[in-house]
């Protein structure tokens, strides 16, 4: 196993550039599907990286992890001993196991609270309007059905004070945006990234990225289905203006109230529609960072593949079958 094992918890430093350059030059669509896909990969190695520390650092302890038919005090004196790494990772792990069923619970807590706050709105109503002055917008993701409850559609909440400060044109950029959130499903790729960065700190500047990805891609939606990119351009910034946080934290808002992305969204909606292309040129900062970042995930999955299969052999010659 050697090195190969600690790869993985240090190979997403390969995809800062990347985060950071992809939205010069790709278009928000590919760039979230591609973030999305690099932190799904590290975020499993890292998680893979711990559980393999954690069986080298307790091999050799009662009660540790291996299975029964490897409980000989010969097969488990083979195993690689790394007692203060495998404390270290055993730490590591439990914390990023805590921090997963967390951000999971949350997800599902707010889905049900941000749903039953609209159930006593009309049935179907699309958007659904809240009787609030503070302006704010958001989309609500759907919930699968359930024993003793049924499924849940997506829905666009959005309050009354955010209708009124809005005229009929923008209102129609505002509910195109929210729309492309559900239909795109951008809450899949919110969470994805999100649990990556429970299991590995380092992977957390992706979560930033690609939480700015959604947006521009339902911009980008927006302005298509409303045939406008001034007019889209228009309404974050005016919304931003006014826009308070939304009741329900952690849902897909049309202009949150941050000072850094809106002014990047109204600028990038003010200029050409972004490459369709699926890949930055290869000869720029943005395909180099690509390809590093492309490289760092490849090797991060093969270090994990390999310390598996080699602490895998270990166990399966010394074991007396």
């Amino acid at each position: 196993m050697g090195v190969f094992v600690f790869l993985p918890l240090v190979l997403p430093l390969s995809t800062l550039p990347i985060a950071r350059l992809a939205e010069q030059h790709l278009h928000p669509r590919v760039t979230t599907r591609l973030l999305t896909l690099l932190a799904a990969v590290l975020g499993l190695c890292s998680t893979l990286c711990l559980g393999l520390l954690v069986v080298v650092g307790t091999a050799q302890l009662p009660g540790n992890p291996l299975p029964d038919g490897w409980s000989d005090p010969e097969v488990r004196s083979a195993v690689p001993h790394a007692e203060i790494a495998g404390t270290a990772a055993t730490l590591a792990l439990a914390a990023a196991l805590t921090a997963v069923g967390s951000a999971l619970r949350r997800d599902r807590r707010i889905r049900a609270r941000t749903h039953g706050a609209l159930d006593v709105l009309p049935a179907g109503a699309d958007p659904a309007v809240l009787p609030d002055d503070d302006p704010y917008a958001y989309a609500v993701p759907g919930t699968p059905a359930r024993p003793g409850r049924p499924a849940r559609p997506g829905r666009i909440a959005v309050s009354r004070g955010m209708l009124r400060s809005l005229n009929g044109a923008e209102q129609r950029a505002l509910f195109a945006h929210e729309r492309a959130h559900l239909r795109c499903r951008h809450h899949r790729y919110l969470l994805a990234v999100r649990l990556a960065g429970c299991v590995n700190p380092l992977l957390l500047p992706l979560r930033s990225a690609v939480a700015f990805s959604t947006e521009r891609w339902a911009d980008e939606e927006a302005a298509r289905a409303v045939g406008d990119r001034r007019l889209t351009a228009r309404a974050v910034g005016k919304a931003a203006l006014i826009a308070r946080p939304a009741p329900y934290p952690g849902l897909a808002q049309f202009a949150a109230p941050e000072p850094g992305p809106v002014p990047r969204r109204v600028a990038a909606l003010l200029g050409p529609v972004p490459p369709a292309r699926n890949w930055p040129p290869a000869l720029t900062p943005a395909g180099l960072a690509a390809l590093v970042a492309a490289a760092g995930t490849a090797a991060s999955a093969l270090s994990s593949l390999n310390s598996a299969v080699a602490l895998f052999l270990v166990l399966k010659a010394a074991t007396p079958w």
